[in-house]
């Protein structure tokens, strides 16, 4: 018997678990100091009303032989699938409920999609990197290349025609750096993958946080139907964070090596996966209610507040950064020259509050911080005036 040693070539820890670890070290080194944690991105705001409701009318459903429910469609209820079609059709994206699967979430679709693809195809993702795009793929043995996100380009990295990839991990807006490409710029992906015949997988988590005319899906760019795997989910847009709960759009038409895509990932998850719980499903089309979007969207408000205030106090001490206004996420230059791990640990020590070191998401983030706005408005301004104590 042998493991899978590709394992041995993953980074020892993962990142978010060295964070905890510091974290509560120094929690129990300094019981009398009050941490404040922006830095792992998870929601602090409870469900929106409505969700709420429907999802105990899907667990009362359960309790009678009537409309008990069991085993769920392997891509999802047609009723939850019709509401994100309208979803999309809202902001002008015409996605079709038939091509829509209904998943536990946006990161189990990122690291299982390649499922469908040979080993030996080139993997690119942009660097800083959400970890699970590079993870998941090393596991599998694949290679993987790195397009450059920098201060250089505002880290929006393009395509280098130079460069053949087959399969091409896009984020946007981006986690961690918050940046989001226009329109412009996802028009040049879609036209070098066309012409490589690649696959973009579009991670789509925070398209409910864009605030100008930056894409939000990117079914909005011509052809991208023919070369694109659009992932979405509602941790971040509805707080599903911890009740699982997410979506993928494969179109009909794409097409590789005489196989459709569609039909392919279809085949893996009746293999693999056996679907999202009836009271979860209820929730989720609950969401793209009339009233669920205006109820969520009151959080999603709330969270925005919290970025603007992050983003005007670095404005204030002419700080460089990205992210703030698309995004939930704030990625900004250490002081000083620091590192990463050294501004955390400064950060920690002086201020007791949490960030993410940038160096846990690749070369690029050496000398970078993230800071999430899903913390409470009165803890993400008492945390920013610690941190301005510091440097004014």
């Amino acid at each position: 018997m042998k493991i899978n040693h590709h394992f041995d070539n993953l980074v020892p820890n993962y990142l978010f678990a060295d964070v905890a670890r510091k974290t509560n070290e120094f929690a129990a080194a300094h019981p009398e100091k009050e941490i404040i944690r922006l830095g792992i991105g998870d929601v602090t705001l409870p469900l929106a009303p409505i969700v709420v409701d429907a999802m105990k009318k899907g667990c009362e459903d359960l309790k009678y032989k009537e409309t008990f429910r069991g085993y769920p469609e392997y891509e999802g209820y047609d009723f939850v699938r019709e509401a994100i079609a309208g979803y999309y059709k809202s902001f002008g994206v015409t996605v079709h409920a038939d091509e829509i699967f209904v998943s536990d979430g946006a990161k189990s679709d990122c690291g299982n999609l390649p499922d469908i693809f040979a080993q030996d195809n080139t993997v690119l993702v942009t660097d800083p990197v959400y970890p699970v795009y590079v993870d998941a793929n090393i596991m599998a043995g694949r290679r993987i290349i790195y397009a450059s996100s920098n201060r250089d380009n505002h880290f929006l990295a393009m395509p280098d025609e130079s460069i053949k990839a087959d399969i091409i991990y896009l984020c946007s807006p981006n986690n961690p750096t918050g940046a989001a490409y226009s329109a412009k710029q996802l028009k040049a992906w879609v036209a070098y993958a066309l012409k490589n015949n690649a696959v973009i997988l579009y991670d789509a988590a925070y398209e409910a946080f864009i605030a100008d005319d930056s894409p939000r899906s990117i079914f909005a760019i011509d052809g991208a139907r023919e070369c694109a795997i659009e992932l979405c989910s509602l941790s971040k847009t509805a707080g599903f964070t911890g009740t699982r709960c997410g979506y993928t759009v494969i179109p009909k038409e794409l097409n590789r090596d005489g196989h459709s895509l569609h039909a392919l990932w279809y085949r893996r998850q009746a293999t693999k996966f056996n679907g999202v719980s009836w009271p979860v499903q209820c929730a989720a089309a609950a969401v793209f209610s009339d009233e669920g979007l205006r109820q969520i969207q009151a959080n999603l408000d709330y969270y925005k507040q919290n970025a603007a205030i992050i983003s005007a106090a670095l404005d204030e001490l002419g700080v460089y950064y990205t992210g703030g206004n698309n995004s939930p996420y704030i990625w900004l230059e250490c002081p000083g020259d620091m590192g990463s791990w050294q501004f955390f640990d400064y950060l920690l020590q002086n201020a007791a509050v949490v960030g993410t070191p940038g160096e846990g998401f690749g070369k690029n983030g050496k000398g970078y911080f993230r800071l999430t706005s899903f913390g409470s408005y009165e803890k993400t301004t008492e945390a920013i005036e610690r941190i301005k104590a510091l440097f004014i």
